[in-house]
């Protein structure tokens, strides 16, 4: 008996803790733009820095805010650089279409 009533109260606490948790978890939730992965996929993936950002991820937000160029990517293959263009054409074109109307 003396086992059973620390294991009920950690198995309560446990409980209320995990509820808790899924509450903040969804009350928090954060959507983050899907266009920004479709990008860093895009992008060669060294994280090295060479375009004046921490890596590919925040180049790609810089990208698909105008901050920044393609061409800021040093290791980035040329046939990569043209589709990663006429991907971010593609975007701001479909971009400027939904505002217009």
């Amino acid at each position: 008996m003396d086992i059973l009533i620390p294991a009920l109260v950690l198995g309560a606490i446990g409980f209320v803790l995990g509820l808790l948790i899924n509450i903040v978890s969804k009350y928090f939730h954060v959507e983050e733009d899907h266009r920004i992965e479709k990008i860093e996929e895009m992008l060669p993936k060294y994280n090295c820095g060479a375009c004046g950002y921490a890596g590919c991820h925040d180049m790609a937000i810089g990208l698909l805010n105008k901050k920044s160029i393609v061409s800021q990517c040093k290791p980035i293959k040329e046939e990569a650089k043209v589709a990663l263009m006429a991907h971010l054409d593609q975007l701001f074109k479909a971009e400027k279409e939904e505002s217009n109307n």
